[in-house]
C-alpha cells in the first residue's frame, strides 16, 4: 500500500523532494519555496513569524556552533568567537580584504598569500566556506522543521560580479551543508524573477535592479529576452550597505559624546552596543521623525533630518555607482523600463525618492525587499523542478569538470548544472624553479579529491621557459560547445607556448552512475571538505618552509643569530607537523612561522627601500 504524505503545518500533500530556493546574504538569509497549493513563491517562516536568520556564526567554549539570533547574541559580549559578514570573505584571499581588515571585530589571518583567506576563532581555523556551510545548514534544518520533509536540493543566490572563486566556493559550503546546489543565480535574475519579470517569453525588457543590503551595494543592468537573462553591467561596492549608515550615527554619537576611535577599539563592548543602537535608530527613523536610546548611562538621539545630512553622501556613491553601471551597458536613462528594489537599507526614505529620481520613474518596492531574492530563487528552483512547463531549460552539464591540482585536490573549471555552451578560464603557475612542463589532468565529478572522480584526459604542455616556481601563468580554459564536446586548452602567456585536447565528458555514465556520483558528494562532503582543508594546510605549509629557508640563505647577513635560530626550530616544528597533525595545528605553526618571519622581512624590505631611494629624486 501507498503512503501519501500530509504537512501538518499546512494541510497539503508533502512531495517526496523539494527544491528550495535560498538567499545567503551578508547580513541576513533565508529560504523560499513555491507554495504546492497557491503556486505562488513563499518565504518560509518560523512559527513566530521570524524569516530572516541573521548571517552570524558564534563558536562556544566546547566547540558548540550555534547560528542567527542565538548568534548575534555574543556579537557584544564574545566578538572574537563571532563571525559576521562571512560573504565578504567568500573566495577571497587576505590581500584583497586586507584594506579593510579593520572591519572584522574577528581574527582574519594576515599570511599576505594570495590563497584562500583564513579567520582564527580559539585554536581553531576555519575557511569562509565552512563558516557558510555553518549557515546554510542552519537554513536546511529551519526548513525542513517547517517542511515535515527532507531538504536536499537548492538553488543558492550570489551577486551578479561574484567571481568563478567565489561561486565555486558558495557551491562548496552549500555541499558541505548537505544540498546538492542546482545552480547559483545572479541576485539581480532572481530579484527581476519574484516580480514576474522573465516569465513570459514573448517579453523584451530593460531592467535596473538596485540592491542596497547590509554590507554591500550593488546595480545591475539586465536585459530580458526570451525567457533568458543577460547581465549588460554590473557596477557597485563590496564596502557600502546599511552598516555603514549605522557607522556614520555612531561616528557622530562618538564626536558628541567625546569618544574617540582608540577608545572605540580598546572597548570592543561598547562600539557593538553602540553599533546596534545605530542600527535601531536607523530602522525607527524610516517611520518616524526621532529616535532616543540609552548606552551605558547615556542617552542618544537622532532626527530623521539629521540621519538624512548623514547619509547622503553614501547614497550619492550609489548613484554615481548607477552612473558607471548605465555608460558600461552603454544605455541611456530613458532605456530602463523597470526599476527592482533590493536589499533592507532600500527601506529607507532617502535611498528610494533618490533612485526614483535618478531614473525618473517609480520604483518596485511591493515585495518585501529582504525576502524579494529569495522569493526569486524558489520561482528559478520551480523551473528546474520542472513544474514551469512555459519555460525551456537549455542543455546543462551533468557532472563538474575540472583539473588536479597540487596534492590531488580537484579544482572545478565548469560546475555542474552550467547550460551550455560554457566557458571558463583560470590561471595556474609552477609549483619548483626552472620547471619545463606542466601535467594537466581533467577529471569529472563531484568530490574533492580526483582520486574519487572520473579521469577524463591527460596531457603535458611542455617548453616552458625556465623561471622562479610562480612567474611562469598558465591559463588553463575549458569550452563545452553545444554537442557536449570538452575542448581543454593550456596556454603558458609568457611565452605563448600551447597545448589543447578534445574530450567527450558525458561519454559511458549511464543516469544511474551520474546520480551516484552526486549522492556521494553529499555522502561524504564533510569528510572531503576536511580532506581538502588538510592537504591545502600541508601544501601551504611546504611552501612557506621552502621560501622562508631561501629567504633565510639568501639574507644571513642581514639577519641575528637569534632570528635565524628561532626561524630554523619554527620550520622544524612545523615540517614535523606536516605529516600526522591536524589542519589546525599545520594551521597553528604556520602562523607562528609567520609571526616569527614578518617583523625581519619587513625590516629589510624597509632597508632596500631606504637605499633604493636614497639620493634619487621621484618624478612624475
Amino acid at each position: 500500500m501507498a503512503k501519501i504524505g500530509i504537512n501538518i503545518a499546512t494541510g497539503s500533500l508533502q512531495q517526496n523532494e523539494m527544491i528550495v530556493g535560498i538567499d545567503l546574504g551578508t547580513t541576513n538569509s533565508l529560504v523560499a519555496i513555491i507554495h504546492p497549493d497557491t503556486r505562488q513563491p513563499v518565504v518560509l517562516k518560523e512559527h513566530d513569524g521570524v524569516t530572516l536568520v541573521p548571517s552570524i556564526v558564534h563558536f562556544g567554549e566546547q566547540g558548540q556552533v550555534t547560528v542567527g539570533n542565538e548568534a548575534k547574541k555574543f556579537l557584544v559580549t564574545e566578538p572574537q568567537h563571532t563571525i559576521f559578514s562571512v560573504k565578504r570573505l567568500m573566495g577571497k584571499s587576505y590581500n584583497d580584504i586586507k584594506d579593510h581588515s579593520v572591519f572584522f571585530s574577528y581574527k582574519v589571518i594576515d599570511d599576505n598569500k594570495e590563497s584562500l583567506v583564513k579567520i582564527q576563532v580559539g585554536a581553531a581555523f576555519y575557511s569562509p566556506v565552512e563558516l557558510s556551510s555553518f549557515i546554510l545548514k542552519e537554513l536546511k534544518t529551519r526548513a525542513e522543521h517547517i517542511l515535515k520533509t527532507p531538504v536536499t536540493r537548492a538553488v543558492i543566490t550570489v551577486p551578479a560580479y561574484f567571481n568563478d572563486a567565489q561561486r565555486q566556493a558558495t557551491r562548496d559550503a552549500g555541499k558541505l551543508a548537505g544540498l546538492d546546489v542546482l545552480r547559483i543565480v545572479n541576485e539581480p535574475t532572481a530579484a527581476s524573477l519574484a516580480y514576474g519579470m522573465g516569465l513570459n517569453r514573448e517579453e523584451v525588457k530593460t531592467i535596473a535592479v538596485y540592491d542596497l543590503g547590509g554590507g554591500t551595494f550593488d546595480i545591475s543592468v539586465l536585459r530580458i529576452s526570451n525567457g533568458i537573462f543577460e547581465v549588460l553591467s554590473t557596477n557597485g561596492d563590496t564596502y557600502l550597505g546599511g552598516d555603514d549608515f549605522d557607522r556614520e550615527v555612531v561616528k557622530y554619537w562618538s564626536k558628541e559624546a567625546g569618544l574617540n576611535d582608540e577608545e572605540l577599539k580598546m572597548h570592543k563592548n561598547l562600539a557593538q552596543e553602540l553599533r546596534l543602537l545605530a542600527e535601531e535608530a536607523k530602522i525607527q527613523l524610516s517611520n518616524l521623525d526621532s529616535f532616543t536610546g540609552v548606552v551605558a548611562g547615556q542617552e542618544f538621539s537622532l532626527t530623521r533630518e539629521q540621519l538624512e545630512e548623514l547619509i547622503r553622501p553614501l547614497v550619492e556613491r550609489t548613484i554615481e555607482c548607477c552612473r558607471n553601471a548605465m555608460s558600461d551597458a552603454e544605455l541611456t536613462v530613458s532605456a530602463i523600463d523597470e526599476v527592482v528594489m533590493v536589499g533592507g537599507s532600500t527601506r529607507v526614505p532617502l535611498v528610494k525618492k533618490t533612485v526614483s529620481d535618478f531614473f525618473a520613474k517609480s520604483v518596485h518596492d511591493s515585495l518585501n525587499p529582504d525576502e524579494v531574492v529569495a522569493l526569486g530563487a524558489a520561482v528559478q528552483a520551480d523551473i528546474l523542478a520542472g513544474n514551469n512547463k512555459e519555460l525551456l531549460l537549455l542543455d546543462i552539464t551533468p557532472l563538474s569538470l575540472g583539473i588536479e591540482t597540487m596534492g590531488g585536490l580537484m579544482d572545478v573549471l565548469i560546475p555542474r548544472n552550467s547550460k551550455i555552451p560554457s566557458q571558463a578560464g583560470r590561471q595556474y603557475t609552477t609549483q619548483k624553479d626552472g620547471q619545463g612542463s606542466m601535467r594537466i589532468s581533467v577529471f569529472q565529478g563531484e568530490r574533492d579529491l580526483v582520486k574519487d572522480n572520473r579521469k577524463l584526459a591527460e596531457f603535458n604542455l611542455t617548453g616552458i621557459p625556465g623561471m622562479p616556481a610562480g612567474l611562469p601563468k598558465v591559463e588553463v580554459s575549458f569550452l563545452v560547445n553545444a554537442d557536449g564536446i570538452l575542448t581543454v586548452k593550456a596556454k603558458e602567456l609568457r611565452s605563448g607556448v600551447e597545448q589543447s585536447i578534445e574530450v567527450k565528458p558525458q561519454y559511458g555514465l549511464t543516469d544511474a552512475e551520474v546520480e551516484k556520483m552526486l549522492m556521494d558528494s553529499i555522502t561524504h562532503a564533510k569528510e572531503d571538505i576536511h580532506v581538502r582543508a588538510l592537504v591545502e594546510a600541508q601544501t601551504e605549509a611546504r611552501q612557506l618552509i621552502d621560501t622562508t629557508g631561501q629567504f633565510i640563505s639568501r639574507n644571513k647577513a642581514f639577519l641575528t643569530e637569534e632570528e635565524i635560530s628561532q626561524t630554523q626550530a619554527a620550520m622544524d616544528q612545523l615540517a614535523a607537523l606536516i605529516s600526522h597533525a591536524s589542519k589546525d595545528q599545520i594551521q597553528a605553526g604556520i602562523e607562528k612561522l609567520n609571526e616569527l618571519s614578518r617583523p625581519y622581512a619587513e625590516r629589510l624590505m624597509d632597508q632596500a627601500i631606504g637605499k633604493a631611494m636614497k639620493g634619487k629624486s621621484i618624478t612624475e
